[in-house]
């Protein structure tokens, strides 16, 4: 039996990353798709049910902690993985967070966007467990 590939949902509102992220895993093979806002974010994720979600906080129009209260994720989409992709290490965004069902925080600026694709595999594998 073969794992599937993860579907990703890329929320960041910064262009350039937005293209660097989805750019690295479409070419590692992932089903990738990006959003720019919260608000995107909620579309796409009702209609691309991904496996796992990559958010940045700070964004326009519904920032990521807004994305979490409105998504739902430990009780609507308790299968998804979030990953908090952020550059803000705000101790009371971390834990709100967390409480609102992301199951990592990582800050942008020690990560390299290949680092994704380890994420990625990370979180896939600590879920077949």
């Amino acid at each position: 039996m073969t794992e599937k590939e993860p579907k990703i949902l890329v929320v960041e509102d910064d262009a350039s990353l937005n293209d660097a992220y989805k750019t690295i895993l479409l070419s590692a093979g992932y089903d990738t798709r990006t959003a720019f806002n919260g608000k995107e974010a909620l579309k796409l994720a009702k209609e691309s049910q991904p496996d796992i979600i990559f958010l940045d906080l700070r964004m326009p129009v519904l920032d990521g902690i807004g994305f979490l209260r409105a998504y739902k994720p430990k009780t609507d989409h308790p299968d998804v993985k979030i990953i908090v992709f952020s550059n803000y290490d705000m101790q009371q965004e971390v834990d709100e967070a967390y409480e609102l069902g992301a199951e990592r925080y990582v800050l942008k600026a020690w990560a390299s966007p290949k680092e994704l694709i380890k994420i990625v595999k990370d979180t896939m594998a600590n879920d077949q467990e």
